[in-house]
């Protein structure tokens, strides 16, 4: 099931959904708009290694734009910070977002609970396009958990996207045992 706006609005009452800002226009029948951060990244190195740690490299987007070229993956990072105690989160694009060729994640569009940090999209296109600093890229939809939950993803040892930040975080494949 997934939660509407009153709910949202409830969940945000009760603080098991954070939102950081939270602007009630950006609140949806169902989801929440979230933006485009103004830093992006790309990595170092155009052939990636599953088992490296592949290093990345920031970038502020200028006031007047940044052109997205296809064949490169950009991280992208969201505006917002959220958490999320009691519900799982999933990010998906905008559809305007979509109709501008604009896909801003390649498979890590589920949260889990106990996620609290910025959101680092795989944003790939698929002709160039301008993107701004601040501009709507996708909505956070939740959905409700059936049964108690184990382990908060923001309480497990071994979770990789703990430390808060504000830019893009490349992958942590490499610390993976395989």
């Amino acid at each position: 099931m997934i939660l509407s706006d009153s709910r949202i609005l409830e969940e945000i009452e009760k603080g098991t959904i954070i939102i950081e800002p939270f602007k009630r226009e950006c609140l949806g029948t169902n989801s929440y708009d979230v933006h485009l951060g103004k830093y992006l990244a790309t990595y170092k190195s155009r052939v990636l290694d599953a088992k490296a740690h592949n290093e990345i490299e920031h970038f502020e987007i200028p006031k007047d734009g940044y052109i997205l070229q296809p064949g490169t993956l950009y991280l992208g990072v969201t505006l917002e910070y959220t958490e999320t105690h009691g519900h799982v989160p999933f990010l998906e694009g905008k559809s305007s977002t979509g109709r501008l060729g604009i896909d801003i994640h390649a498979t890590a569009g589920k949260g889990d609970v106990g996620f609290c940090n910025t959101w680092t999209l795989e944003i790939s296109v698929a002709q160039p396009v301008k993107v701004y600093a601040g501009m709507p890229i996708g909505q956070l939809i939740y959905f409700v958990v059936e049964g108690n939950i184990g382990t908060m993803y923001n309480t497990k040892g071994n979770a990789k996207y703990n430390n808060k930040t504000t830019r893009p975080v490349e992958s942590m494949m490499w610390k993976n045992k395989f």
